[in-house]
């Protein structure tokens, strides 16, 4: 593989991998795929005579195997040059059989016979020859990994993109990406090939932390005075664990960021709220040489398992207080959630523990104090150790913090006080809708006993509707069944608990803005819904005091059964 090359003599003959222990791929197609063909276009359109640059690629070859290279930076942009290819010549393959030289160039740059030039991460490769390359899976059912989702979606961007492109624009393309140039960079050391990602910056997405402390890992171990086969043996021990994290990665990235987890497992590594900024603390850690490498490897292993705690948090099905905390997604709460799971507490405890913790942050998120919450549970996590797992006293202090007084100054912030008064205007839209969700579970349990819950996910797109819309109908407010749009009722009403309801996106679209008696009659699916249209029985308004009824009822409900 030549220095400076083109993407097709860099493709040929040569069989390029994404190693395990590499993240999978990442670009979204409405970012980073669509300025990709953005960019190919504009050079198109631009005439240029010289050719388009692909940027660098770094590749180690450690076994001196010739052909087989592993990709360490560039594997974004080479996979979505292979996407991006495989549409093309799918779309050419549709309007005319290809020539001998196309197919030259195809099998040169996709795959020769039973050989695939490009093969992504293990567990996403065979999605990915399915789907992109061959095209012999035609549908997206049961995608395991955010990351091979991505990979259909960039497969059909193109597709989509492409499918009004004349013969002629085709050739442009394959042309541009056959000839395209783009410089290499072969390493036969992993260290200098580690170093150099560490140093590397190429248009795209940019490095996660995860990634930067990963490669700093394994360089921090390559430069240490080990013996060589412990120094192998930890360097190996270090790539399986990455792998099983990247695993982890693509089974819970559409709930958590990777790199906040990075700062949960130091959390609970070092058994402390008090770190905040986690490259810092690693950057500390390593300076410590004659502990660095036993830092790192203990550390990785607590990494690798907060990956794991969280894989069943987030896919509990069955267990409404679990699935109501994952709900709402990433809190300051989950380095609890992972102890819970490292300690192996009970199912029914961590029920009990994270009802009480998902109370604390729907305070915290509507009361919106720019109090520190963790300061007040520290001491709760720090006793919260394996060897001391009751929940009961965190549970009890939770309670207690909700419970306070205003004389308690500084301690009373998520207070019942406080939070009821922040109840009464607009909420946050995401949180209005998990607390009318739950309002719906806790009306379900009341009228059918022994009934589990409802999913989140049961309601098709899920959105939050103003029973009083919030510009009035045919600018005839009282005429459509609802009250006066004065000032008071505007700034007061309009945007309250009170007000909102849970719906479908499609039955809220099918209302519109309407006369209230036309949508009360559509209120007719969830239980609240059907609330709605008995408090409304006997006249069909909705109004102040409507509002305030139903206002007071919720409010009650959240208070003391969240």
């Amino acid at each position: 593989m030549e220095a400076r090359t083109t993407i097709r003599k860099m493709l040929a003959g040569n069989y390029i991998s994404v190693p395990k222990y590499q993240r999978a791929y990442a670009w979204d197609s409405d970012k980073q795929v669509k300025q990709f063909l953005q960019d190919i276009d504009d050079y198109i359109a631009s005439k240029s005579e010289t050719p388009y640059y692909f940027g660098h690629f770094l590749f180690e070859n450690l076994k001196s195997d010739g052909d087989n290279f592993d990709i360490i930076d560039g594997q974004q942009r080479l996979t979505t040059i292979e996407i991006f290819l495989s549409a093309v010549f799918a779309r050419l393959a549709s309007i005319r059989a290809l020539s001998d030289d196309e197919e030259d160039v195809k099998e040169d740059m996709l795959k020769r016979k039973s050989r695939y030039r490009f093969a992504t991460v293990e567990y996403d490769n065979p999605f990915f020859k399915d789907y992109v390359i061959d095209q012999t899976k035609k549908n997206k059912d049961n995608i395991e990994t955010l990351s091979a989702e991505r990979l259909a979606d960039a497969f059909d961007f193109f597709t989509e993109k492409l499918a009004s492109k004349s013969e002629n624009e085709l050739l442009e393309y394959i042309n541009c990406i056959a000839s395209a140039v783009c410089t290499t960079h072969i390493v036969n050391a992993e260290a200098e090939a580690i170093q150099m990602f560490i140093f590397q910056n190429n248009r795209g997405k940019k490095p996660t932390k995860l990634e930067v402390i990963k490669a700093q890992f394994m360089y921090e171990l390559h430069l240490s005075a080990l013996e060589e086969d412990e120094k192998s043996a930890k360097l190996k021990e270090l790539q399986e664990r990455f792998e099983h994290i990247y695993k982890s990665i693509a089974t819970i990235e559409s709930h958590i960021d990777e790199d906040d987890v990075l700062l949960y497992a130091l959390r609970v590594y070092f058994n402390t709220f008090d770190i905040d900024v986690s490259t810092e603390k690693i950057e500390q850690q390593l300076k410590k040489k004659a502990s660095a490498i036993d830092f790192i490897m203990s550390f990785t292993f607590e990494l690798e398992r907060s990956f794991e705690s969280l894989k069943p948090f987030f896919a509990e099905n069955k267990t409404y207080e679990i699935y109501s905390l994952a709900l709402l997604g990433q809190t300051q709460m989950m380095p609890f959630v992972i102890k819970a799971y490292e300690f192996g507490v009970s199912t029914e405890d961590k029920a009990i523990l994270f009802a009480a913790l998902e109370s604390l942050v729907l305070r915290h998120r509507i009361i919106g104090t720019r109090a520190h919450l963790e300061d007040r549970i520290k001491d709760d996590y720090r006793k919260f150790t394996k060897e001391n797992s009751d929940v009961a006293p965190i549970v009890e202090h939770i309670r207690w913090l909700e419970t306070m007084t205003e004389n308690w100054a500084w301690w009373k912030y998520w207070s019942n006080d406080s939070f009821e008064d922040h109840l009464q205007g607009f909420i946050d839209h995401k949180i209005a809708k998990h607390l009318l969700w739950k309002y719906e579970n806790f009306l379900l349990k009341q009228q059918k006993s022994g009934y589990n819950f409802m999913p989140f996910s049961q309601i098709e797109k899920p959105e939050l509707e103003h029973i009083a819309p919030q510009t009035p109908t045919n600018n005839e407010p009282v005429a459509a069944g609802y009250a006066q749009y004065d000032e008071d009722f505007t700034e007061n009403y309009l945007d309250c608990l009170g007000n909102y309801l849970l719906i479908s996106k499609s039955h809220n679209c099918s209302i519109g803005n309407v006369p209230f008696a036309e949508k009360r009659a559509s209120y007719s699916v969830l239980l609240q819904q059907r609330e709605v249209q008995d408090m409304t029985k006997d006249s069909a308004i909705w109004d102040k005091d409507k509002i305030d009824a139903r206002h007071e009822k919720l409010v009650d409900f959240v208070i003391n059964k969240i």
